[in-house]
């Protein structure tokens, strides 16, 4: 019997050791909006902090720019993910990504930014110019900023350059006139190309950028994640972890919380490039 019963104990610790190590980490996809060094930087800090609170194995990942990241969120790829409120309208449809939490007690703002010496000084001097954006799908750097200049017959011609680092580069560098943006990733961004940009024009305030889950996730694993993300919004010592990402803290959400930019009418365009 004791050496049966130590067989059966070997053949279960196999059997748990083999689907320990076969088990995939949850995929946390990150947007874009800088390099993926500097994402990779930023955010692992929190992503270690919401493994070791949570005790799930967390993987930090991203894309090469905008348009395959949301390329992976229309398959479904990650499963944690922190994206722009227009792609919340659109991927909370299909495939049906759910709000988990977004920044507490902010609005997102888009803007436009120009060289410091730049002679333009107010937003009809950009008619006829050449403005960077980081994608066509880039909500409050892109979408909000160009609509904008439509809604005033302000004729421009749009360049997408992949990041919004690459955005206030080239405004600095003085590659365009005028760059689209917004303030957490200007306020992020080198303090060598930042002392030399103006901002020209700031957007009304929308609902920011949801940290969400994907439709399979499990409902232990989902709310284990919000618990860490509502504790370290509430321990002052680990604020450093959310200056790192340019937050100040999270607050739980609901998928209705967006329909600010669904009243926009965006999630009726066409969908982003996938």
């Amino acid at each position: 019997m004791g050496l049966y019963l130590r067989c059966v104990s070997l053949t279960i610790c196999f059997l748990l050791s083999s689907f320990s190590l076969s088990a995939d980490p949850i995929t946390f996809g990150v947007v874009p909006q800088q390099s993926a060094k500097k994402m990779a930087e930023k955010w692992q800090p929190l992503i270690d902090y919401i493994s070791n609170f949570t005790g799930l194995d967390i993987e930090f990942k991203t894309a090469k720019d905008i348009p395959t990241f949301e390329s992976d969120l229309a398959q479904g790829k990650y499963d944690l993910a922190y994206i722009n409120p227009y792609h919340f309208v659109v991927f909370n449809e299909s495939p049906g990504y759910r709000s988990l939490v977004h920044q507490k007690d902010k609005k997102i703002r888009g803007l436009i930014v120009v060289h410091k010496d730049s002679p333009i000084k107010k937003i009809d001097d950009l008619a006829g110019t050449e403005i960077a954006f980081p994608a066509p799908a880039a909500f409050a750097a892109t979408i909000i900023t160009s609509a904008h200049l439509r809604n005033n017959d302000i004729p421009f011609i749009p360049r997408y350059v992949n990041s919004h680092d690459s955005v206030y580069l080239a405004v600095q560098r003085n590659f365009f006139s005028a760059g689209g943006g917004i303030m957490r990733t200007l306020n992020t961004s080198p303090e060598n190309v930042r002392k030399d940009l103006r901002v020209l024009w700031t957007s009304e305030g929308y609902t920011p950028h949801p940290i969400v889950t994907h439709p399979n996730m499990a409902e232990a694993d989902r709310q284990a994640i919000l618990n860490a993300l509502i504790a370290v919004s509430n321990d002052t010592s680990k604020s450093l972890l959310l200056k790192n990402i340019g937050l100040s803290g999270f607050t739980a959400s609901d998928d209705k919380d967006w329909d600010d930019v669904r009243a926009l009418g965006i999630a009726s365009l066409s969908r982003p490039h996938l």
